[in-house]
């Protein structure tokens, strides 16, 4: 089942949370894919270090190759890349996505990673897609093409008036282009205990009836030096509190029907 990670405002972890979701599946033996389609590339980063993400293969060369004749000619399998960590390969990022958007948007290529992702589905247990801080092009398309829809959120009075206008965008997405869409829940991430608001915004999430998903993810400095250090958390630390609040959602997500 892909499973996009998405939410229109930055800094909400949807890198992070992409590649330790993966990086879990992976070292419970799932052979597991990561689609980087932010140009920014920061999962890129996260799971490659300082092996350059823009050198075919990748999702650039994916898309640009859908644009030419000989695109059913070659498996999407060739644009994925292995990481150092075991069962888990990534489909890297690059700044070229920025200049074929416009190109992709007027071909009306907008199924073609539906497709491939089909097709991916034979290889890899488990797809996750990390995507950009906007509804443009490929988060359409990334939103087409998965099951499932995790939407992160930071207890930020920003992060919670983007949010409605977040959920009602995915909600048109499904009955228009993908009725099998499901939106798995909210993922609460840089939770602090302690402090009153978060808990407040949170509960009255609930009370609204959104599907805010428990664990909470809790604030710790450890994230970064994973960042730093190109190794998600299950690897780096695996029972730090962080670790196992991923491992305890990543266990929901993938409970048995």
């Amino acid at each position: 089942m892909p499973i996009v990670v998405f939410n229109q405002k930055g800094g909400v972890g949807k890198s992070t949370i992409t590649c330790n979701l993966a990086a879990i599946s992976a070292s419970q033996g799932a052979r597991t894919l990561v689609v980087d389609l932010d140009p920014q590339g920061n999962s890129s980063h996260y799971l490659l270090g300082a092996q350059p993400g823009d050198e075919p293969p990748g999702v650039a060369g994916f898309f640009e190759h859908t644009l030419s004749y000989s695109f059913r000619s070659t498996p999407p399998n060739q644009f994925v890349r292995q990481t150092q960590f075991e069962h888990l390969d990534l489909m890297p990022s690059s700044p070229a996505l920025n200049e074929l958007l416009v190109k992709l948007e007027s071909r009306q290529k907008i199924y073609k990673l539906r497709e491939a992702l089909q097709q991916l589905g034979d290889t890899y247990a488990q797809i996750y897609i990390d995507t950009a801080p906007a509804l443009n092009f490929y988060t359409r398309a990334a939103l087409i093409g998965a099951s499932g829809c995790l939407i992160p959120f930071d207890c930020d009075s920003f992060s919670r008036q983007a949010l409605y206008a977040l959920m009602d965008n995915v909600q048109e997405i499904r009955a228009d282009h993908n009725p099998s869409l499901q939106v798995l829940g909210i993922v609460v991430n840089q939770f602090q205990p302690r402090a009153k608001l978060p808990q407040r915004m949170v509960d009255e999430l609930i009370a609204e009836g959104l599907p805010v998903l428990r664990p909470y993810l809790p604030a710790s400095v450890k994230i970064r030096e994973s960042h730093e250090q190109s190794c998600p958390m299950i690897y780096l630390e695996p029972g730090h509190k962080v670790t196992l609040a991923l491992l305890a959602l990543h266990e929901r997500l993938h409970a048995p029907a």
